[in-house]
Protein backbone atom coordinates (compact mmCIF):
# COMPACT_ATOMS: atom_id res chain seq x y z
CA UNK A 1 0.00 0.00 0.00
CA UNK A 2 1.24 3.22 -1.08
CA UNK A 3 1.79 6.28 1.91
CA UNK A 4 -1.19 7.96 -0.56
CA UNK A 5 -3.36 5.34 -0.77
CA UNK A 6 -3.08 4.47 2.84
CA UNK A 7 -4.18 8.27 3.84
CA UNK A 8 -7.22 7.57 1.28
CA UNK A 9 -8.51 4.89 3.98
CA UNK A 10 -7.35 6.52 7.43
CA UNK A 11 -10.20 7.89 9.57
CA UNK A 12 -10.63 12.22 9.41
CA UNK A 13 -11.05 13.58 12.45
CA UNK A 14 -14.59 15.07 11.67
CA UNK A 15 -16.02 17.19 14.73
CA UNK A 16 -18.90 17.86 15.74
CA UNK A 17 -19.26 21.53 15.17
CA UNK A 18 -18.76 20.44 11.28
CA UNK A 19 -21.73 17.91 11.74
CA UNK A 20 -23.84 20.51 13.10
CA UNK A 21 -22.81 23.42 10.27
CA UNK A 22 -23.40 21.01 7.78
CA UNK A 23 -26.83 19.71 9.26
CA UNK A 24 -28.01 23.83 9.32
CA UNK A 25 -26.31 25.31 6.46
CA UNK A 26 -26.17 22.15 4.11
CA UNK A 27 -23.13 22.36 3.15
CA UNK A 28 -19.44 22.23 5.11
CA UNK A 29 -15.97 23.17 4.12
CA UNK A 30 -13.54 21.07 5.81
CA UNK A 31 -9.53 21.46 6.15
CA UNK A 32 -7.00 19.55 5.12
CA UNK A 33 -8.84 16.30 4.56
CA UNK A 34 -6.16 15.39 1.87
CA UNK A 35 -2.70 16.09 1.98
CA UNK A 36 -0.29 17.88 -0.85
CA UNK A 37 1.15 14.45 -1.78
CA UNK A 38 -1.75 12.83 -1.44
CA UNK A 39 -3.76 15.29 -4.46
CA UNK A 40 -0.04 14.92 -6.15
CA UNK A 41 -0.41 11.47 -6.41
CA UNK A 42 -3.99 11.66 -7.89
CA UNK A 43 -4.10 14.91 -9.57
CA UNK A 44 -1.94 13.95 -13.00
CA UNK A 45 -4.00 10.54 -13.68
CA UNK A 46 -7.34 12.49 -12.79
CA UNK A 47 -6.37 16.20 -15.42
CA UNK A 48 -4.80 13.10 -18.00
CA UNK A 49 -8.40 11.25 -18.11
CA UNK A 50 -9.97 13.88 -18.22
CA UNK A 51 -8.09 15.69 -21.44
CA UNK A 52 -8.52 11.90 -22.44
CA UNK A 53 -12.43 11.40 -22.02
CA UNK A 54 -13.57 15.31 -22.79
CA UNK A 55 -15.95 15.14 -25.43
CA UNK A 56 -16.11 19.46 -25.36
CA UNK A 57 -14.23 20.79 -28.02
CA UNK A 58 -16.24 24.33 -29.36
CA UNK A 59 -14.12 27.29 -28.16
CA UNK A 60 -15.41 28.81 -25.48
CA UNK A 61 -17.00 31.97 -27.24
CA UNK A 62 -19.42 29.08 -28.87
CA UNK A 63 -20.59 27.52 -25.77
CA UNK A 64 -23.79 28.30 -24.17
CA UNK A 65 -23.71 29.48 -20.25
CA UNK A 66 -23.81 25.41 -18.80
CA UNK A 67 -20.51 24.98 -21.69
CA UNK A 68 -18.78 27.59 -20.82
CA UNK A 69 -18.87 26.60 -16.83
CA UNK A 70 -16.68 24.33 -17.19
CA UNK A 71 -15.71 20.82 -18.53
CA UNK A 72 -17.60 17.66 -17.20
CA UNK A 73 -16.50 14.15 -17.48
CA UNK A 74 -18.25 11.80 -15.47
CA UNK A 75 -16.88 8.13 -14.03
CA UNK A 76 -13.78 8.35 -14.48
CA UNK A 77 -12.86 5.67 -11.93
CA UNK A 78 -14.29 3.04 -14.45
CA UNK A 79 -11.40 4.08 -17.30
CA UNK A 80 -8.02 4.17 -14.26
CA UNK A 81 -7.40 1.82 -11.31
CA UNK A 82 -5.32 4.85 -10.33
CA UNK A 83 -8.68 7.45 -9.80
CA UNK A 84 -11.00 4.12 -8.79
CA UNK A 85 -8.11 4.02 -5.80
CA UNK A 86 -9.29 7.32 -5.27
CA UNK A 87 -13.03 7.64 -5.60
CA UNK A 88 -13.04 4.44 -3.23
CA UNK A 89 -11.48 6.21 -0.69
CA UNK A 90 -13.39 5.38 2.61
CA UNK A 91 -11.74 8.20 4.24
CA UNK A 92 -13.89 10.39 1.73
CA UNK A 93 -16.89 8.54 1.96
CA UNK A 94 -17.09 7.87 6.18
CA UNK A 95 -17.28 11.43 6.39
CA UNK A 96 -20.46 11.22 3.74
CA UNK A 97 -21.93 9.01 5.96
CA UNK A 98 -21.37 10.95 9.17
CA UNK A 99 -22.69 14.01 7.60
CA UNK A 100 -25.64 12.44 6.06
CA UNK A 101 -26.28 10.96 9.68
CA UNK A 102 -26.29 7.33 8.05
CA UNK A 103 -24.50 3.89 8.32
CA UNK A 104 -23.22 3.48 4.85
CA UNK A 105 -23.24 5.20 1.88
CA UNK A 106 -22.87 3.66 -1.62
CA UNK A 107 -21.42 5.78 -5.09
CA UNK A 108 -23.57 7.63 -7.07
CA UNK A 109 -21.25 8.88 -9.80
CA UNK A 110 -17.98 10.73 -9.99
CA UNK A 111 -17.22 13.47 -11.98
CA UNK A 112 -14.47 15.59 -12.90
CA UNK A 113 -15.49 20.00 -13.26
CA UNK A 114 -12.58 21.61 -14.79
CA UNK A 115 -13.62 25.90 -15.18
CA UNK A 116 -10.92 26.62 -17.77
CA UNK A 117 -8.97 29.76 -17.52
CA UNK A 118 -11.82 32.70 -18.79
CA UNK A 119 -14.48 30.05 -18.10
CA UNK A 120 -17.52 31.77 -17.34
CA UNK A 121 -19.55 31.68 -14.26
CA UNK A 122 -21.88 28.24 -13.00
CA UNK A 123 -25.45 29.39 -12.23
CA UNK A 124 -27.05 28.54 -9.35
CA UNK A 125 -29.02 25.30 -8.91
CA UNK A 126 -29.16 22.78 -6.57
CA UNK A 127 -27.75 19.22 -7.77
CA UNK A 128 -30.94 16.65 -6.87
CA UNK A 129 -33.05 18.35 -9.66
CA UNK A 130 -30.77 15.74 -11.32
CA UNK A 131 -31.37 12.75 -9.48
CA UNK A 132 -34.60 10.28 -9.12
CA UNK A 133 -33.96 10.02 -4.87
CA UNK A 134 -36.40 8.92 -3.03
CA UNK A 135 -35.09 11.37 0.15
CA UNK A 136 -32.37 14.02 0.45
CA UNK A 137 -29.45 11.52 2.04
CA UNK A 138 -27.23 12.54 -0.89
CA UNK A 139 -24.12 15.17 -0.46
CA UNK A 140 -21.14 15.67 -2.91
CA UNK A 141 -17.65 16.07 -1.92
CA UNK A 142 -16.44 18.67 -4.39
CA UNK A 143 -12.10 18.20 -4.03
CA UNK A 144 -9.91 20.99 -5.44
CA UNK A 145 -6.87 19.82 -7.49
CA UNK A 146 -5.02 23.41 -6.65
CA UNK A 147 -5.28 25.61 -4.47
CA UNK A 148 -8.32 27.96 -5.53
CA UNK A 149 -8.38 31.61 -4.43
CA UNK A 150 -12.10 33.41 -5.23
CA UNK A 151 -10.82 34.64 -8.93
CA UNK A 152 -10.70 30.92 -9.53
CA UNK A 153 -14.26 30.56 -9.11
CA UNK A 154 -14.59 28.34 -5.91
CA UNK A 155 -17.63 27.11 -4.97
CA UNK A 156 -20.57 29.47 -2.98
CA UNK A 157 -23.32 28.06 -0.76
CA UNK A 158 -26.84 29.60 -0.31
CA UNK A 159 -26.38 28.68 3.52
CA UNK A 160 -29.69 27.06 4.85
CA UNK A 161 -31.25 26.58 1.20
CA UNK A 162 -31.27 22.93 1.50
CA UNK A 163 -35.02 23.26 3.48
CA UNK A 164 -35.88 26.11 0.49
CA UNK A 165 -38.51 24.73 -1.87
CA UNK A 166 -38.87 27.42 -4.77
CA UNK A 167 -36.45 26.58 -7.78
CA UNK A 168 -35.78 22.89 -7.18
CA UNK A 169 -37.55 22.43 -10.84
CA UNK A 170 -34.79 24.77 -12.75
CA UNK A 171 -32.07 23.44 -14.40
CA UNK A 172 -28.44 24.99 -14.58
CA UNK A 173 -29.15 27.69 -16.76
CA UNK A 174 -29.03 31.49 -17.18
CA UNK A 175 -32.86 31.90 -15.91
CA UNK A 176 -31.71 29.93 -12.82
CA UNK A 177 -28.79 32.14 -12.27
CA UNK A 178 -31.30 35.28 -12.54
CA UNK A 179 -34.34 33.53 -10.66
CA UNK A 180 -32.43 31.93 -7.83
CA UNK A 181 -30.21 34.60 -7.03
CA UNK A 182 -33.21 37.04 -6.73
CA UNK A 183 -35.17 34.18 -4.34
CA UNK A 184 -32.62 33.63 -2.13
CA UNK A 185 -31.55 37.21 -1.55
CA UNK A 186 -35.08 37.83 -1.03
CA UNK A 187 -34.92 35.01 1.88
CA UNK A 188 -31.87 36.23 3.21
CA UNK A 189 -29.78 33.16 2.72
CA UNK A 190 -26.36 34.14 2.87
CA UNK A 191 -23.87 33.83 0.54
CA UNK A 192 -20.89 31.93 1.75
CA UNK A 193 -17.59 32.03 -0.40
CA UNK A 194 -14.24 31.25 0.27
CA UNK A 195 -11.23 30.52 -1.18
CA UNK A 196 -9.91 26.73 -0.70
CA UNK A 197 -6.27 25.98 0.50
CA UNK A 198 -5.21 22.71 -1.37
CA UNK A 199 -6.40 20.03 0.48
CA UNK A 200 -9.83 21.43 2.02
CA UNK A 201 -12.84 19.90 0.53
CA UNK A 202 -16.16 20.79 0.59
CA UNK A 203 -19.37 18.46 1.08
CA UNK A 204 -22.79 20.32 0.00
CA UNK A 205 -26.16 18.37 -0.01
CA UNK A 206 -28.54 17.78 -3.22
CA UNK A 207 -30.69 20.15 -2.41
CA UNK A 208 -28.07 23.24 -0.86
CA UNK A 209 -28.13 25.61 -3.72
CA UNK A 210 -24.51 26.69 -4.90
CA UNK A 211 -23.07 28.84 -7.95
CA UNK A 212 -19.34 29.95 -8.93
CA UNK A 213 -17.90 33.03 -10.55
CA UNK A 214 -15.75 33.08 -13.58
CA UNK A 215 -12.21 31.57 -14.13
CA UNK A 216 -10.36 35.05 -14.60
CA UNK A 217 -6.62 33.42 -13.45
CA UNK A 218 -5.15 31.84 -16.52
CA UNK A 219 -4.90 28.20 -15.35
CA UNK A 220 -7.69 25.91 -15.15
CA UNK A 221 -9.57 24.99 -11.98
CA UNK A 222 -9.19 21.41 -11.75
CA UNK A 223 -12.07 20.14 -9.43
CA UNK A 224 -12.71 16.35 -8.57
CA UNK A 225 -16.03 15.57 -7.24
CA UNK A 226 -17.60 12.14 -5.73
CA UNK A 227 -21.32 12.00 -5.27
CA UNK A 228 -22.56 9.85 -2.49
CA UNK A 229 -25.97 8.45 -1.21
CA UNK A 230 -27.62 6.61 1.81
CA UNK A 231 -26.81 2.80 1.15
CA UNK A 232 -30.07 2.42 1.59
CA UNK A 233 -31.87 4.84 -0.90
CA UNK A 234 -34.53 4.39 -2.90
CA UNK A 235 -35.26 5.22 -6.38
CA UNK A 236 -37.89 7.92 -6.96
CA UNK A 237 -40.02 7.84 -10.17
CA UNK A 238 -38.16 10.50 -12.52
CA UNK A 239 -39.94 13.88 -12.99
CA UNK A 240 -37.94 15.50 -15.69
CA UNK A 241 -35.94 13.77 -18.65
CA UNK A 242 -32.38 14.31 -16.65
CA UNK A 243 -33.42 11.94 -14.08
CA UNK A 244 -35.05 9.86 -16.33
CA UNK A 245 -31.14 9.81 -18.21
CA UNK A 246 -29.57 9.75 -14.63
CA UNK A 247 -31.22 6.22 -13.37
CA UNK A 248 -30.36 4.48 -17.30
CA UNK A 249 -27.04 5.81 -17.24
CA UNK A 250 -25.62 5.69 -13.43
CA UNK A 251 -27.97 3.13 -12.34
CA UNK A 252 -28.50 0.38 -15.19
CA UNK A 253 -30.99 -2.13 -14.29
CA UNK A 254 -32.90 -0.61 -11.44
CA UNK A 255 -36.21 0.64 -11.73
CA UNK A 256 -38.38 3.40 -9.69
CA UNK A 257 -38.85 1.80 -6.06
CA UNK A 258 -35.66 -0.04 -5.88
CA UNK A 259 -33.25 0.42 -3.93
CA UNK A 260 -30.10 1.50 -5.49
CA UNK A 261 -27.49 -1.45 -6.34
CA UNK A 262 -26.31 -1.65 -9.97
CA UNK A 263 -22.93 -2.37 -10.43
CA UNK A 264 -21.68 1.69 -10.48
CA UNK A 265 -23.04 1.92 -7.08
CA UNK A 266 -21.07 0.05 -5.21
CA UNK A 267 -21.31 0.62 -0.67
CA UNK A 268 -17.92 2.61 -0.01
CA UNK A 269 -18.24 2.79 3.84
Amino acid sequence: MTLTRGELEIDYDLDQASITHFAADGFVKLRKVLSPATIAAYEPEITGKVIELNTQHLPLEERDTYGKAFLQVMNLWQNSELVLEFVSSPRLARIAAQLLGVRSVRLYHDQALYKESGGGVTPWHADQYYWPFATDRCVTAWIPLQETPLEMGPLAFAAGSQSFDHGRDLPISDDSERILQTALAEQKYPEVVEAFELGDVSYHRGWTFHHAGANETDIPRRVMTVIYVDAEMEIAEPVNRFQEADLATWMPGNQPGDRISSPLNPVLY
